[in-house]
């Protein structure tokens, strides 16, 4: 592109010279050959001036005395009626330049000068003329170099910001040249370098909510297909084959759900549900893995709760809630149920050591954990409560609480009141 660029730009230079070039020689010559001849006929006339007043005075004139009236490489021939011709100088070889004059006394001069006179005024108008040509050869190659390189780096700069994005470095350079057309493409490049980064956060971001979302059913399935291993009776083995085919209609829940909230974090299909079910369904997920750790989980509240949401979605953050109790948390996990305002709430807590202090405002980011976890379960939980419309937040550290805020709907049966006592189920 270099040496296109500069073939193109010297060409252009090359044209304007010739075309301009050849026209100011013709016009420099002819002007100095014009000027040679005034300057001729000027001497010829001056000199018939000066042989009048002589002759008007009754004077001589001789040779003598136009002798240095007569200078450089002319010669002059004056012819006085009467008289032998005078001649002056030494007379022109080949070609020159004749200039002639009338005097009032009827004399006659003529003034010639070389030819190469002329000649040698144009070779030097020429030399000039090619110097400057050359210094403006030199001047365009040097502009054209310049100008190559101020569109040829940038390019080279854009090429290897594209070879980068190809290699999978989505970092945009934000870097800009001066130049809208390549500013333009900059701008573009910048704007795909950010869509990509962000689309290989969100794919890395669902690997990594599918690994740790998926860890939990898969293993509640796997401790149920264990217990079917372990036992002859045909009741035990139904009834935990049917526990097993629920946990794998709920991990199908999981993965669709995971999907959909790439795409999408707000996209949810909220209807109404019995709060009340999806909470005994954890329950009866959870309390083999606590009784396993020498620890139970129970609930208590208000019953028959109408909540607006996603059922599956609002397992998986109960799910996540109860798991991080279990890896955390010490003594009985307890979930609660309760009304505020047009919000059904369901906190979790435990009996454990609690949140530390500076973890409390950050327990929801990503990455962010206080003993060794993935720190993703909350993060995923809060993202979940949030496309349905509800909240999930951290109401108490030392006991944790934490609370998972829900719209509600009217009831369609009798509620308890504030006052009655909360069973525990």
């Amino acid at each position: 592109m270099r040496r296109r660029l500069i073939q193109s730009t010297l060409a252009v230079v090359l044209v304007v010279i010739a075309v301009f070039g050849v026209s100011l020689v013709i016009v420099e010559t002819r002007t100095i050959s014009n000027s040679a001849q005034e300057r001729v006929s000027s001497e010829a006339q001056r000199l018939a001036s000066i042989v009048d007043s002589r002759l008007i005075g009754a004077g001589a004139v001789t040779a003598d005395l136009l002798k240095k009236q007569v200078t450089g490489e002319r010669y002059a021939v004056i012819r006085i009626p009467g008289q032998a011709a005078i001649e002056v100088g030494t007379k022109p070889e080949g070609d020159a330049i004749r200039g002639r004059a009338t005097g009032e006394e009827g004399e006659q001069v003529v003034v010639e000068e070389p030819r190469s006179t002329v000649s040698r005024e144009v070779g030097r108008t020429l030399l000039i003329i090619g110097l400057v040509a050359m210094l403006a050869v030199v001047a365009a190659v040097l502009l054209a170099i310049r100008q190559a390189n101020r569109l040829a780096s940038p390019l080279t700069d854009l090429a290897e910001t594209a070879e980068r994005l190809g290699s999978g470095d989505p970092r945009p350079r934000h870097k800009r040249y001066g130049v809208p057309e390549l500013d333009r493409v900059a701008d573009v490049l910048d704007s795909s370098a950010e869509r990509i980064g962000r689309m290989l956060t969100a794919e890395r971001r669902l690997a990594a909510d599918a690994s740790h979302q998926l860890r939990t059913p898969l293993t509640a399935l796997s401790m149920r297909l264990e217990e079917i291993t372990l036992t002859d009776d045909p009741d035990t083995v139904k009834e935990e084959a049917n526990v097993a085919l629920t946990q794998v209609e709920r991990l199908t829940d999981v993965v669709e759900r995971l999907l959909t909230n790439s795409r999408d974090p707000r996209t949810g299909n909220a209807v109404s549900f019995d709060l009340d079910e999806v909470i005994q369904q954890q329950l009866a997920e959870w309390r083999p893995a606590y009784r396993s750790s020498g620890r139970a989980i129970v609930s208590s509240g208000k019953r028959h709760l109408q909540a607006v949401g996603t059922p599956g979605a609002v397992a998986q953050v109960l799910a996540a809630l109860i798991e991080n109790s279990l890896m955390h948390g010490g003594g009985t996990v307890a979930l609660r149920t309760r009304v505020t305002g047009n919000q059904a709430v369901v906190e979790v807590t435990d009996e454990g050591p609690g949140v530390p202090a500076d973890l409390g405002a950050r327990i929801f980011e990503r990455t962010i954990s206080g003993r060794n976890s993935t720190g993703i379960g909350l993060a995923v939980a809060r993202d979940l409560a949030e496309a349905d419309g509800g909240r999930l937040e951290m109401l108490q550290t030392m006991p944790p609480v934490f609370g998972l805020f829900l719209s509600r709907t009217p009831p369609l049966k009798r509620m308890p009141t504030e006052d009655e006592e909360p069973t525990v189920r």
